[in-house]
């Protein structure tokens, strides 16, 4: 008995150090194949699929089916957080200017693709099997899953872009509800097919109130957890470890109480979401932030996993051309749809002219409804309908964020969504001396009399004053203050030179130098003014903390001002 247990141990002990190995690997050859792909100008998320692809059914087997199985918790609490934050972004007074976009755009965007679909393997189908009957019932089954999209993919790529604007606002508002409407369309789709095909599948009734169930009681439950979530934040103060905790805790309990409950995890945590941002006050953006910047490693885990799952290898000759009619079809269905809703409604341009760029993904949805069809039609249909989406899944997942991306950036609202802190993270001190213009500061020779001194502080805006050598070089500088000391002594000062009044410099920056770091400067140094110089020690300029707060000021309003003309257009 002593020596089993030992055993027993050293056992468990192996296997968490295996596991924890392979999250390790797919974490970090995920993160490498994101930012490969980021360098190649394809989105980051294509680069997740594509190592969870090589890693796994389709590839090199490291990642089995068993442990993808086992770890697909982790694939659930990613759907909870990207749910979460799409919430978020439903505001009531975005609802209120969009509402209309967003219902005609989403009924369009998900009908047509579902009769194109229907119609077009339905053809093909009977062309290949000469069964009318069953091919009718696979257009269907394959129509209506065709009709959802997946929002994982999407806002990674929005994200990522740090997109705003209208198609931006109204695509997440869409994602997030297109489920719904998938749900209803299998639900018909599922009960027609049953009755050709002579299965016993349930009735529509009660798929019907079984759909009406998840949803109703899906958004209840997650308004439930927001309402409870934010009396927990209130409670916390500025404390962001502990509210992060709490939120993370709040999403996680959720979303295993929502498969419990056989409820939509994704509407659960929308609906949490959307509870905070429209119902509490005061710390719900600090929320939202923190519970962001924690999902990067969690959504590349999410999408390595994604492409492990896919596996294309079982698909026969007919199955790979019902695939690509599908795709095709689908494809058509979704641009005519959403340019055809857009334009009904009025929507803005650039939502009417890019939309139909960003509703090609498919995913988790998509698979979870193929599931269903298998397990309704287990001898005829099912297993079809399995492989043709396993197998589209694979080509639209590598396609689909591309296309999104050539959207937004069409449309213009790639990097409007920005804060000062990634401003600063991505400028230089040459930004703010462009932008502040010429007038900011003026230079003055060793042996400038104090009267041109004064004359040069009233031509500038610049608080302080560079003093130069013949050369043009950097030999001292003089402040306000220092102006001000040396008005007090009366006439004796109008026989002060600039060489005179002038401190020597504190510290120096280099046009090319990062922002953040000149910030750095004016805190570790207790200076609120930076002399700018050139690898020579020439002067280039001035700069002070001042500026930088007017060059952040105008970033974003210039980017605000132009996502606001994007509405307007």
């Amino acid at each position: 008995m002593t020596e089993i247990i030992p055993g027993f141990l050293r056992f468990n002990t192996l296997q968490a150090a295996n596991s924890i190995l392979l999250l390790g690997l797919i974490l970090f050859l995920g993160s490498a194949g994101g930012f490969i792909f980021k360098k190649l100008k394809i989105p980051q998320v294509v680069g997740y699929i594509v190592i969870g692809i090589l890693l796994g059914q389709s590839g090199f087997h490291l990642v089995s089916f068993q442990v993808i199985q086992t770890l697909d918790p982790i694939s659930n609490f990613a759907l909870s957080l990207i749910g979460f934050l799409i919430g978020a972004e439903l505001r009531l007074s975005v609802i209120k200017k969009y509402g209309k976009q967003f219902v005609g755009i989403l009924l369009f965007e998900a009908i047509v693709p579902f009769v194109s679909v229907t119609v077009l393997v339905s053809a093909i189908s009977m062309f290949v099997t000469h069964d009318l009957r069953t091919s009718v019932a696979l257009g269907m089954l394959l129509g209506s899953i065709a009709s959802a999209t997946a929002p994982a993919a999407t806002t990674d790529v929005l994200a990522e872009n740090r997109t705003r604007g209208p198609l931006t606002t109204i695509l997440l508002g869409i994602v997030a509800m297109d489920d719904a409407v998938a749900l209803v369309l299998f639900a018909v789709a599922s009960t027609i097919a049953a009755g050709l095909v002579g299965s016993h599948a349930t009735s529509f009734g009660a798929q019907l109130a079984s759909i009406a169930y998840s949803i109703g009681a899906s958004c209840a439950f997650g308004a439930i957890g927001g309402f409870l979530l934010t009396r927990i934040i209130r409670k916390l103060g500025k404390d962001d470890g502990r509210t992060l905790a709490f939120s993370l805790g709040s999403i996680m309990l959720m979303c295993g109480v929502s498969a419990y409950l056989d409820l939509d995890t994704i509407l659960v945590a929308m609906a949490m979401g959307f509870f905070i941002v429209n119902f509490s006050k005061g710390k719900s953006e600090e929320l939202f932030k923190l519970v962001d910047r924690f999902t990067p490693p969690i959504y590349v885990m999410f999408f390595v996993l994604v492409g492990a799952k896919l596996n294309v290898w079982s698909v026969s000759p007919y199955l790979a051309v019902i695939a690509v009619v599908y795709v095709a079809a689908r494809t058509i269905g979704k641009s005519v749809g959403s340019t055809f809703g857009a334009k009904l409604t009025g929507a803005p341009t650039t939502v009417k002219k890019y939309m139909k760029w960003c509703l090609l993904s498919q995913a988790g949805v998509a698979i979870g409804l193929s599931i269903s069809a298998g397990q309704l039609f287990p001898e005829s249909l099912g297993p079809t309908v399995m492989l043709v989406i396993t197998a589209t899944t694979f080509i639209v997942q590598l396609i689909g964020p591309v296309c999104v991306r050539h959207g937004v950036c069409k449309a213009g609202e790639c990097n409007l969504d920005v804060t000062e802190e990634d401003i600063i993270h991505e400028s230089t001190v040459a930004d703010v001396l462009g932008m502040t213009g010429k007038r900011t500061m003026s230079t003055l020779p060793e042996d400038a009399p104090f009267a041109r001194v004064l004359e040069n502080f009233g031509k500038q805006t610049a608080l302080s004053t560079l003093v130069c050598s013949g050369d043009k070089k950097l030999v001292g500088i003089i402040t306000v203050d220092i102006l001000k000391d040396a008005l007090l002594l009366g006439e004796i000062s109008e026989s002060l030179l600039a060489c005179d009044l002038m401190n020597p410099a504190p510290t120096t920056c280099r046009p090319d130098a990062p922002l953040s770091d000149v910030q750095e400067l004016f805190q570790q140094g207790n200076v609120d003014t930076v002399p700018v110089v050139d690898g020579d020690g020439a002067v280039k300029g001035i700069i002070e903390a001042r500026s930088i707060e007017k060059y952040f000021h105008k970033r974003v309003l210039d980017l605000r001002e132009r996502a606001d003309s994007l509405e307007r257009a």
